[in-house]
């Protein structure tokens, strides 16, 4: 009972306010409590390795560089080579298609001149006369011309270089004189 006295008598009526001389007696503790150095982590460590009886410090290492920081920073690298090198077979084709298309512009120009020259040469008077006096020819009468009617549709058939044979061969011949008599 004396210690809930006692208890009731740091603090005002019951309340949770000290009283003034708790406060005083609290105070007067601090006052005479030795004083606790502050030190920093760093400090701590040595110290404890002192007491364990080590003699070396503790040495901050440098952060490290992450492998795949080292990869990206090469991959980069890479990818900007590849970058100039394709802009200059960009540029080499670039260049490339201008003068192929100035030599284009040129060779069309020396095929219309010479259409024109090709068409100034041949004289259809100086053609017809040589036909009839070196060739002894003539121009057909109205009755000799014939106009004649041919198959509803022309078709040709291209022949293979000769790798297809045997059955193959064969069965293209049949396929293309079935084709005809249609």
């Amino acid at each position: 009972m004396e210690n809930q006295a006692k208890a009731l008598s740091y603090y005002t009526y019951g309340t949770a306010a000290p009283t003034i001389q708790a406060m005083v007696e609290a105070e007067t503790k601090r006052m005479h409590m030795p004083e606790q150095k502050v030190t920093t982590l760093k400090e701590r460590i040595k110290q404890q390795e002192k007491e364990r009886g080590k003699a070396h410090s503790v040495e901050k290492k440098a952060p490290g560089i992450s492998v795949f920081a080292i990869l990206g920073a090469l991959f980069v690298a890479v990818l900007m080579v590849f970058v100039v090198l394709a802009q200059i077979n960009y540029n080499e084709t670039a260049a490339e298609s201008v003068r192929l298309n100035i030599l284009l512009r040129e060779l069309n120009e020396k095929h219309r001149a010479l259409e024109l020259s090709f068409e100034s040469a041949v004289n259809i008077k100086e053609v017809e006369r040589f036909a009839r006096d070196e060739l002894g020819m003539s121009r057909p009468d109205a009755g000799q011309i014939v106009v004649m009617s041919s198959a509803p549709r022309d078709s040709a058939i291209a022949l293979n270089s000769g790798e297809e044979r045997g059955i193959q061969g064969f069965g293209n011949f049949l396929r293309s004189l079935i084709d005809y008599f249609r």
